[in-house]
């Protein structure tokens, strides 16, 4: 599914320059679970910035689905990204003018699909995370576990074929944290691909697959003991 060939990322502020990302080889196979760990700046979160087609390498190659999409426009990054790469953050994200509804909606607004579809489409993922009583709340009525959840809702109602995570129980407590670790399993043993940044060891030993990240380069690649 996604293959990353000498892949570098050298980040210019002013007259500084800061290499994120130095000679990364990674495959990635449909199905897996994997998890990014390493220290703050150590380019977890460019990895994948450029694996959820966000950001383009300096240099190297990365092929998506058979595509070397390495020299893709913003344009193309973005049609390529849409319904097939859903994302989920540390901040959730959510837009406190809609509903709970609304914002999961909103993932769909920009597709073919048609407006019953996507009514029908969402009222089923809420259901399945257990949000529709909350369905007509704003975020602002709900906790921090409940607006992740909804953040993860709003990330599936496309059926993205890869689910990246950017430290998603980075501001919840340790109960909601392992909810959504435990919906970040499920998700993961019904087929879709995840991708996830975390700082916590225990979350990422939950993963399949664990890459270690030390100045821009992948010093561990470890497949979970069975």
């Amino acid at each position: 599914m996604i293959k990353l060939i000498g892949v570098s990322k050298t980040h210019i502020t002013g007259e500084v320059q800061t290499t994120a990302l130095d000679q990364i080889n990674l495959e990635i196979e449909s199905g897996e679970y994997v998890a990014i760990t390493g220290p703050s700046g150590c380019g977890k979160s460019t990895l994948l910035g450029l694996i959820g087609l966000l950001d383009v390498p300096n240099q190297g190659e990365y092929w998506f689905d058979g595509k070397n999409v390495a020299g893709y426009s913003e344009a193309q990054l973005n049609q390529l990204r849409r319904g097939r790469i859903g994302f989920i953050f540390q901040s959730f994200n959510l837009i406190e003018e809609l509903s709970v509804f609304e914002n999961v909606e909103l993932a769909l607004e920009y597709t073919d699909t048609p407006s019953k579809d996507r009514k029908e489409r969402v009222a089923a993922m809420l259901n399945k995370l257990g949000l529709s009583h909350r369905a007509n709340h704003r975020p602002s009525q709900l906790s921090g576990g409940q607006q992740q959840r909804v953040a993860i809702a709003r990330a599936l109602v496309a059926n993205p074929a890869i689910l990246l995570a950017d430290e998603p129980t980075g501001n919840l407590d340790t109960a909601h944290g392992d909810e959504v670790m435990r919906l970040l399993r499920q998700i993961n043993a019904e087929g879709t691909t995840v991708v996830m940044v975390t700082h916590s060891p225990a979350h990422a030993a939950q993963a399949s697959r664990t890459l270690h990240l030390l100045d821009g380069r992948i010093v561990v690649d470890a497949l979970r003991a069975a």
